[in-house]
């Protein structure tokens, strides 16, 4: 394997990391407000993800920064190309950490109400618009022979880049939901585990469904048929495991579900980055948009050293805070 293949995994690991573990916490702001009956409730919903969101943004912060160094022109393609979903996608992190942040500091509830709407809104958002985007790239977008992207916003929403978005909100909520029956107890557990498994009617079609289309857009080789079917696997027993009770499998089998939906992509994007609907030959590839050898080695040499720090970190904190959330611990509001 050389380094650009190397550096291709590398990436493909870190959107692994950041849409299994940031997708359960935009499957739990949009679930806030089904699972609660008041506002006391959408706190306890919400305080499953205080201690773990942040930190799992850092995934796609790391995602970025590998893209500009690793393939300086995929990463100036995409950005420039994407530029408005890019800046929605922004927008609704900001706004979404910002209410995440500012939620708690007073105990009004029209404060509250108020933030969590904002929450909400933020976790929909974004989901839906990474599913756009990264669908695209996997189908292919008009990059001209000088590595730019040509055409408008219609050229965007496709059917499989807006199917794309809708298996990223599905297969999140449905994600969200195990991940709040896992850490919580009483009346919020009972509709999360409910939820858990009869989202799956929704979440496995509309998921299937999209792992099925990339499957056709790939040609059905071998890696790629492997990775759906192990998503289209997990998914369905995760369902089964939360109709019995059983969180712990539930949410395993989502995250092995989501995480598998991102291999299938991943797998059969290689070894183009940006395929082009214009020309094949103007594709970017892991190898044309590619940095130096030198630049590449030294990125190794830093990603070897510092990503087990990180992941150790980041298991570190999930350990801590791995106990349930107990029943009326969160601080209600008048």
């Amino acid at each position: 394997m050389d380094l650009t293949t190397a550096w291709f995994c590398a990436i493909a690991f870190f959107w692994l990391g950041y849409l299994v573990l940031e997708g359960f916490d935009f499957g739990v702001g949009v679930l806030a407000p089904v699972l609660a009956d008041d506002v006391h409730q959408r706190g306890e919903v919400l305080e499953t993800i205080g201690p773990v969101w942040d930190g799992n943004e850092v995934w796609l912060i790391v995602a970025a920064g590998a893209t500009f160094a690793a393939f300086p022109e995929w990463y100036a393609t995409l950005f420039s190309g994407f530029y408005l979903p890019m800046l929605l996608i922004l927008l609704a992190l900001i706004v979404r950490a910002v209410g995440l942040e500012y939620r708690h500091k007073r105990h009004e509830a029209w404060w509250q109400t108020r933030w969590d709407v904002v929450i909400t809104g933020g976790s929909v958002l974004a989901p839906v618009l990474w599913g756009v985007v990264l669908a695209n790239v996997v189908r292919g977008v008009p990059v001209d022979a000088d590595a730019e992207m040509v055409g408008g916003l219609a050229d965007l929403l496709g059917p499989y880049a807006l199917l794309g978005g809708a298996a990223f909100l599905t297969l999140f909520v449905l994600h969200g939901a195990a991940f709040v029956a896992l850490k919580t107890s009483g009346p919020v557990h009972d509709r999360a585990e409910r939820l858990a498994s009869r989202g799956g009617l929704v979440a496995v079609p509309v998921g299937g469904a999209f792992v099925v289309w990339t499957v056709v857009l790939d040609g059905g080789t071998t890696p790629v048929v492997v990775a759906a079917s192990v998503a289209l696997v997990a998914l369905v027993l995760s369902v089964v495991a939360a109709g019995r009770g059983r969180d712990g499998l539930a949410f395993a089998g989502t995250a092995l579900g989501v995480g598998a939906v991102v291999v299938t992509m991943f797998v059969s994007l290689f070894p183009d980055v940006m395929p082009s609907t214009l020309d094949p030959a103007w594709s970017l590839t892991t190898q044309n948009a590619a940095s130096t050898p030198y630049t590449l080695t030294i990125m190794s040499w830093a990603a070897l050293a510092f990503t087990p720090l990180v992941l150790l970190y980041q298991g570190w904190t999930y350990w801590v805070f791995r106990r349930r959330i107990r029943t009326g611990t969160t601080v209600a509001a008048p």
